[in-house]
């Protein structure tokens, strides 16, 4: 009998482009979400578009690290964001 167990991965906000850094024009202002794409019950796969993100400049898409099924969403529209701030949880099998 083969049984198949699921694991839980965190998806956390990515470290910002270095060019944020040495230009900054990109990045002028907060950190915003514009616009969440992924749901708790949702199934995404790996490099899937979860949210996009707006600057002062520009608007970004953050893809998920993980394929599966999305279990809690920790970010809403309008949440100014970090790096390295949790941003949803996967399960995947």
């Amino acid at each position: 009998m083969l049984y198949l167990m699921s694991k839980l991965h965190e998806v956390h906000m990515p470290k910002y482009p270095d060019c944020w850094e040495t230009c900054g024009s990109c990045a002028s202002g907060e950190v915003v979400v514009l616009e969440v794409l992924a749901k708790p019950g949702d199934s995404i796969g790996f490099d899937d578009a979860i949210l996009t993100l707006e600057t002062g400049k520009v608007s970004l898409d953050i893809p998920s690290q993980h394929a599966g099924r999305v279990i809690e969403v920790f970010v809403a529209e309008g949440d100014s964001v970090a790096e390295g701030q949790l941003l949803l949880t996967i399960e995947s099998a």
